[in-house]
């Protein structure tokens, strides 16, 4: 509607422009008509007439060109301020705040015809005023390099007072001529307003123009002031943003990173929300669990305890009501898994930052496979422990031919009456060692210590051995020699003898007990002759089966002992007293080269 009015306007003052033009002529007409009259009257009259016309209209003229500058400083009024609201939208379009201020400072060169622009925000840290951004009239970054020569002190005035300052021509103005950067830098026209948010000055933009002055004026000056208002709404609001997308970076960052690092742990990490439900469910716990984590979550953690049978309700409310740590140790049936699986578990409160209680973690470790390899390495020789490949699947009860060694201290019974209990813990600690170390020399197993006896297995699936006899007979006579060295070392009455017995023959070989406690062992007819064998063997007599002379009668030398009633059998059992190795000057040590 206002820009139609003006058009209007425009042509009835065209209009106007053209009549005065044609009166003009009409007058010059007249004028020229009356020269050539000789009457002196009409021409005093004529000449009386033509003065007036003239005075109304060089008035007429005079008023004709006012209401033409009126008219233009309005027209440009109307554009800047219908720029201005084009332009407010469009640097409220964006939150990117370098292209805010691009735009922000574009706008100003063409509202204003500015030969430059220049944006400066007060740092947050230290409120001093930091350029941000510098544009030219061909839409140009202006760079650092060129040092900003601007007014500083009018841009602290704006920064200071709020007061926006125009000035046509800096260096006739007397609030501006005799400043220093004003003369050095030939400062013509500037403009400096402030940026505003609530009565809060954020910055100052400024815009001269080195060359030309008189290219700003009053109404520049207040059209300015309002972009700036818009202006720094648009900037804070694009800051905001900046900032608050570094922030979320930084927490999806962070984010990310606790997301790999809690993936990556190897231990189970279950957490409990202050509600009892479960908030979070780590891939190692899905997989020690053999869970889902999407069956779990959200649900009670009491329903997750019943599903595993999981004992552990009393130590989560406690860590509930005293805020301490609590540790045990179960054994629960896991989904598509044989067997028992152990898990270590800790629970810990869980806090936030200003350690309010958020709930309850629980850390779970399958310990399952080295409580295992604890157990096989009490009776098994480190060195055959990592070649076992299936754990499980050798220590799962089954009938197979092995041979038993049985080795007894003789006289200890007698000779632990006149010692106290830890000197007598010492000494048979002493004898056992030299025993087990012939065991494990050849590879056996050490089943179990009995009181005054040591019992040793090979063979076994954890085991395996082709000449499993040989090796026994070998580890009785390295007991031997070793025995005999041990003694040079002991006081006489301390010097104590090992009776042995071994034999070979079919037993059951597994895991043996109940399900809060069970030993690997053999059972069966085997391990009963054995343990007879030994019964009647005296100090130093190392006896052997008939089975066992069979599968060594080559390497060593024996005598024959008469049949022998063993307990628990009707036949008579031929048995042999073990002398040493056939081969003149072999050892035990070097029998053991000829082993398979």
């Amino acid at each position: 509607m206002i820009s139609q009015t003006i058009v209007h306007i425009r042509d009835n003052l065209e209009e106007m422009r053209h009549l005065i033009q044609r009166l003009d002529s009409t007058v010059d007409q007249q004028q020229q008509t009356l020269i050539t009259t000789h009457s002196e009257l009409l021409k005093e009259q004529a000449k009386q007439s033509g003065d007036e016309l003239s005075l109304l209209l060089g008035f007429m003229k005079r008023t004709l060109q006012d209401l033409e500058k009126r008219i233009e400083t309005q027209t440009k009024e109307q554009a800047q301020l219908k720029a201005l609201q084009e332009i407010g939208a469009v640097i409220n379009s964006s939150l990117d705040l370098n292209e805010v201020l691009k735009s922000v400072m574009d706008a100003i060169i063409d509202l204003t015809q500015a030969e430059r622009a220049i944006l400066l925000l007060n740092k947050e840290e230290t409120g001093e005023l930091d350029v941000q951004v510098a544009r030219n009239m061909d839409r140009e970054t202006i760079e650092q390099a060129q040092s900003f020569e601007i007014s500083r002190s009018i841009v602290h005035s704006v920064a200071q007072s709020g007061t926006p300052v125009v000035t046509t021509n800096a260096q006739s103005d007397p609030r501006f001529s005799s400043q220093n950067s004003i003369i050095s830098y030939n400062l013509r026209s500037i403009l400096c307003v402030p940026l505003k948010i609530k009565e809060t000055i954020t910055g100052v933009i400024y815009a001269d123009n080195r060359v030309a002055s008189g290219i700003f004026a009053e109404h520049d000056r207040n059209m300015l002031a309002a972009f700036a208002n818009q202006a720094a709404v648009a900037i804070e609001n694009a800051r905001l943003f900046r900032e608050i997308r570094n922030h979320l970076a930084e927490i999806t960052e962070m984010k990310e990173l606790m997301d790999n690092v809690f993936a990556s742990i190897a231990s189970g990490v279950i957490t409990i929300d202050d509600e009892d439900r479960i908030a979070l469910v780590n891939q190692a716990a899905e997989r020690i669990l053999g869970l889902a984590s999407e069956s779990i979550l959200q649900q009670t953690y009491r329903n997750l305890l019943s599903t595993l049978s999981m004992p552990v309700e009393p130590l989560i409310a406690d860590v509930r009501h005293t805020g301490g740590i609590q540790n045990t140790e179960v054994d629960i049936a896991v989904p598509k898994r044989t067997g028992l699986t152990t898990l270590n578990i800790t629970f810990s409160p869980l806090r936030d930052g200003e350690q309010s209680a958020l709930g309850v973690a629980m850390v779970l470790d399958d310990v399952s496979e080295k409580k295992r390899l604890e157990s096989v390495r009490r009776y098994l020789p480190p060195a055959l422990v990592d070649q076992v490949r299936d754990l499980d699947a050798a220590q799962q009860p089954q009938r197979r031919d092995i041979t038993v060694l049985f080795a007894d201290i003789r006289g200890f019974s007698t000779f632990s009456e006149q010692l106290d209990p830890e000197k007598l813990v010492q000494i048979i600690n002493g004898y056992f060692t030299e025993a087990v170390q012939a065991i494990t020399q050849y590879e056996g197993l050490t089943d179990k210590f009995m009181g005054d006896a040591v019992m040793a297995l090979f063979n076994t699936p954890l085991n395996p051995q082709a000449h499993h006899a040989e090796r026994a007979v070998y580890t009785a006579l390295m007991i031997q020699e070793r025995m005999a060295r041990y003694y040079a070392d002991l006081p006489e009455q301390h010097q104590l003898h090992f009776g042995v017995g071994i034999h070979t023959g079919e037993a059951v070989v597994g895991n043996v007990g109940s399900h809060l406690r069970k030993d690997y062992s053999a059972i069966g007819d085997a391990v009963n002759l054995a343990k007879r064998l030994q019964e009647n063997a005296a100090p130093d007599q190392i006896i052997v089966s008939r089975a066992v002379y069979d599968a060594v009668k080559d390497l060593v030398v024996v005598e024959a002992l008469p049949p022998m009633q063993v307990k628990g059998r009707q036949a008579l059992e031929q048995v042999y007293l073990l002398h040493g190795l056939a081969e003149p000057g072999a050892t035990p040590s070097s029998g053991h080269s000829q082993l398979h």
